[in-house]
């Protein structure tokens, strides 16, 4: 949500800030949420671990990085191409967040299968894993829209989204190897 919410000013310089560019980048986001949803779910099929949810995170904090790195040219030239700013904001917005976007929207899926032990209690953590994401997201927002854009420039917060995303990757990647390592000695034969 933080993402999103600066998504309005990123494109405000170029297109303005009316309701079609929310519009545009609120159908973005949604759309691409509901692909990397699939994917995610998709993707959690087979050999679900650790390693393979923290290599999400890493893409995702890889895939935001053009957002900060390249957005005014790649607004300039989609704003010097498209004469109507409804159609400008919303191909911009595709170019800027679609792809980073799919990536997050695989995080929920994937964390409801890591999480879920028992088929019985599916529901009951998957309820539990969207009331804390959802909450994170209020909270993201509120924090981005009302402290976070009056403090920082922008880029500066789309770096540290960036970075928050690759260190938890890495973190999952790092708990995944050392269970796995921990687990093999458990398993070695004891020589006396």
């Amino acid at each position: 949500m933080g993402i999103e919410l600066l998504g309005g000013r990123i494109l405000a310089p170029f297109f303005g800030s009316s309701v079609h560019i929310w519009g545009s980048i609120i159908t973005v986001f949604m759309l691409s949420l509901s692909f990397g949803y699939l994917l995610g779910g998709k993707y959690s099929i087979k050999h679900a671990n650790l390693t393979r949810y923290g290599v999400i995170f890493l893409l995702a904090g890889i895939m935001v990085l053009p957002v900060a790195l390249w957005a005014p040219n790649i607004m300039e030239t989609i704003f010097m191409t498209i004469e109507d700013t409804r159609y400008g904001s919303l191909l911009a917005s595709t170019a800027l967040f679609f792809i980073p976007t799919i990536i997050l929207g695989m995080i929920s899926p994937y964390s409801v299968r890591l999480l879920v032990r028992d088929s019985m209690d599916s529901g009951h953590v998957a309820g539990k894993l969207y009331f804390v994401s959802t909450l994170g997201s209020a909270l993201g927002t509120i924090m981005t829209s009302f402290y976070l854009v009056l403090w920082f420039e922008v880029n500066a917060i789309i770096f540290t989204f960036c970075f928050i995303l690759i260190c938890l990757g890495a973190v999952a990647i790092t708990v995944n190897q050392l269970s796995r390592a921990q687990a093999s000695q458990l398993t070695e034969p004891h020589h006396e």
